[in-house]
């Protein structure tokens, strides 16, 4: 693919530019490909003339009328967030007017599930899983993810200043919870939408990107606190200005642990379990991701309250992020705390 410099006006190839940025926000080349094979499928669908760049929300919603019957809602829902994703990226930097997809969205049927078919992991068996890690930093890790469902990238780029806790013994020993956005939130966890590979925040140059588009504070509560103070006692020092929240404990000791580590970790523990398979797919194996659709589902049962379990997962529209985010305290806090599954017996 061309790296030569272009004007964002207008450009030839409305895919192809969006593909080449993804490239230069270090998405992998499986993600690069899976986009292109959708986008294209959807520029081959389009006929009268019609082009990416003209499509309307009609145009949008036939193309995803079309692949019913022929795909899984799982695999209709992704097509549809790929869309979305490229439209949105494009109207951002100025070379699409707007987002034919964001009406479609809003009209989908809520009960598509984005995630495929997955392994069926009930609470006590998860609970037996969680009991069986006993080295502090796989632990935090493993209950972090399971807790608040966020993504591996947004895990490796916690700082210490992100986490806020009400414990005299860990505010003595470290400066935690320093970000505005905690004040008077205690014992919760900042996630940033600004993080992307490449890029320095914080004082360090990051190996992993966020992809909220909008910050989020997770509550943390008695279980994760406990998991978290157990590895901090242990936690080594680091050179990093940004005092990374996980560090490594062997290879790279003291530098921030980056998203292929966690999924060795994981990985580990998944397979002594049974949970893991070389050349095993996604309903099969086990990995941080999994996490994230663990806590969705539980939660968004247990809750029934789709718009907090969408805030907590950080996916969520601008009006409702921040319905949530003014009443945090009652809406958010009270709720999860209220419902979120307990790890521990």
């Amino acid at each position: 693919m061309s790296s030569s410099p272009r004007t964002v006006e207008d450009p030839d190839d409305p895919i192809a530019y969006f593909i080449e940025d993804l490239t230069y926000h270090g998405k992998s080349d499986r993600t690069r490909e899976s986009y292109e094979r959708v986008l294209r499928r959807f520029e081959s669908f389009l006929d009268g003339g019609t082009t990416p760049a003209t499509a309307t929300h009609r145009d949008c919603m036939a193309f995803v009328h079309s692949l019913r019957g022929d795909a899984a809602d799982s695999t209709v829902a992704t097509y549809a967030a790929y869309l979305h994703r490229f439209y949105g990226y494009m109207t951002e930097v100025g070379v699409f007017d707007g987002n034919p997809m964001t009406l479609v969205m809003e009209e989908m049927d809520e009960t598509v599930d984005k995630d495929p078919a997955r392994r069926d992991v009930p609470i006590p068996r998860m609970r037996s899983f969680v009991a069986g890690i006993t080295h502090p930093l796989h632990r935090a890790i493993v209950c972090t993810l399971l807790k608040t469902g966020m993504r591996v990238g947004e895990l490796c780029n916690l700082d210490l200043r992100d986490l806020s806790v009400t414990d005299p013994e860990l505010e003595a020993a470290y400066a935690l919870g320093t970000r505005a956005a905690l004040d008077d939130r205690p014992n919760s966890l900042y996630v940033t939408p600004n993080a992307a590979v490449g890029e320095e925040l914080n004082g360090e140059v990051r190996t992993a990107s966020n992809k909220r588009k909008r910050e989020t504070v997770i509550p943390v509560d008695a279980e994760l606190r406990a998991a978290l103070k157990r590895w901090l006692a242990i936690r080594p020092d680091t050179t990093s200005p940004a005092e990374p929240l996980f560090v490594n404990t062997a290879d790279g000791w003291g530098n921030r642990l980056d998203p292929q580590a966690v999924r060795h970790i994981v990985e580990g523990y998944a397979r002594e379990e049974g949970w893991y398979r070389t050349g095993g797919g996604a309903g099969e194996n086990v990995t941080p991701h999994y996490f994230r659709h663990f806590f969705t589902t539980h939660l968004r049962d247990r809750i029934g309250d789709r718009g907090i379990v969408k805030y907590l997962r950080g996916d969520v529209a601008d009006d409702v992020i921040d319905t949530y985010t003014h009443n945090w305290g009652d809406q958010v806090r009270e709720t999860y705390e209220a419902n979120v599954y307990r790890l521990f017996v």
